[in-house]
């Protein structure tokens, strides 16, 4: 059998692509790379950009380097989970089956659904996290390690169209290989001046090695976060954090986003997470109207995909999933994507990926 790439080239190649400024360390299998004039200090971004225009600007740098946007995949999977958890998803024909073929490639902005972020000693997510975002990536066959680290200059060029200039970047990681069932890979994270950006993972076919790709993702959210560097709920739900918990706030978001792309209540399946999540908004909030909310948390998510309802529907929709009251329902296999846990299982904790 064809064996898989080379990770200790890793190093090499990345020195080759990032130029003498770079300083690459390395003990055992662990890898650090930071910018040689790191000492400056970060200065934040006075204005946040709005949501469409910052999107814009990622798109713009990377259609300068030949990377293209992709069409976003459908929010139901309906495979190995019930809703896309992972923009990674795109290349499950390469790495899962085998097979010459991807559903995308190129850069893909692509709205996901995952009760995976962090969370505090009161269940409370933690700044940085949502149930819902925008996962960024560029996502793509290749034919080497010399791809990979050529994918990771791309970002940075990226990152410093944004603002966020290289010297202040870390990548670090373990270059040890992981596996789950048919996929194989090794997973590299960066970080903005402390704050987790994201990762960079090569990924193989466990069976046929020649089935190679990288997946760099980032979430666009986050982004703007380390941009402006304002208060995370701010940032997220703008006038309503004074008037409603953020949890709450987040379960309204990220039932609109499902409901809005067709996807109906159910006791299991995809619509099994509309329910999960109705039970973080608190009972007697419907009959004071939701529409405020889900008309802006809409317009939001209306600036990645055409959603097939209506914002009126989609608070009609809720609003009714509301007055049924909380029950306990089965999860939705949203967690269930094990190779998306599998390559974050670095001994770091991660904070990427929104």
């Amino acid at each position: 059998m064809t064996e898989g790439p080379d990770p200790q080239l890793i190093p090499h190649h990345l020195g080759r692509v990032l130029g003498p400024n770079w300083e690459i360390e390395t003990n055992g299998t662990r890898l650090r790379i930071r910018h040689a004039h790191r000492g400056s200090a970060y200065r934040p971004a006075r204005c946040p950009l709005p949501w469409g225009a910052f999107l814009a600007l990622i798109e713009d740098a990377y259609a300068a380097q030949g990377v293209r946007r992709a069409r976003g995949l459908p929010l139901r999977w309906g495979q190995d989970t019930d809703l896309v958890v992972s923009a990674v998803q795109a290349l499950d024909p390469l790495l899962k089956q085998g097979r010459d073929l991807t559903h995308r490639q190129g850069f893909l902005p692509q709205p996901v659904v995952r009760f995976t972020g962090r969370r505090d000693t009161h269940g409370r997510l933690l700044d940085g996290f949502l149930t819902s975002f925008v996962n960024l990536s560029h996502v793509r066959p290749i034919s080497g390690v010399e791809e990979y680290a050529e994918a990771f200059d791309a970002w940075l060029s990226v990152l410093s169209r944004v603002g966020l200039h290289a010297r202040h970047v870390t990548l670090s990681g373990d270059l040890r290989v992981w596996r789950r069932r048919e996929v194989e890979g090794v997973t590299l994270r960066f970080h903005h001046a402390g704050i987790g950006l994201g990762d960079i993972v090569l990924l193989w076919n466990g069976n046929d090695p020649r089935r190679l790709a990288v997946d760099l993702g980032s979430g666009l959210e986050r982004l703007a976060w380390a941009r402006t560097r304002r208060p995370w709920p701010e940032l997220i739900h703008d006038r309503f954090t004074d008037h409603a918990d953020t949890d709450m706030l987040d379960a309204v978001r990220t039932s609109t986003l499902i409901l809005g792309h067709g996807i109906a209540p159910a006791s299991r399946g995809a619509g099994a997470a509309v329910r999960r999540l109705t039970r973080s908004i608190p009972p007697g909030t419907a009959p004071f109207g939701l529409s405020s909310l889900c008309r802006a948390y809409h317009r939001y998510w209306e600036i990645f995909a055409p959603m097939r309802v209506g914002w009126p529907q989609v608070t009609t929709l809720l609003e009714h999933e509301m007055s049924r009251g909380h029950v306990a329902l089965p999860r939705p296999r949203i967690e269930d994507c094990r190779e998306v846990d599998a390559r974050r299982r670095d001994a770091a904790p991660s904070s990427m990926r929104g």
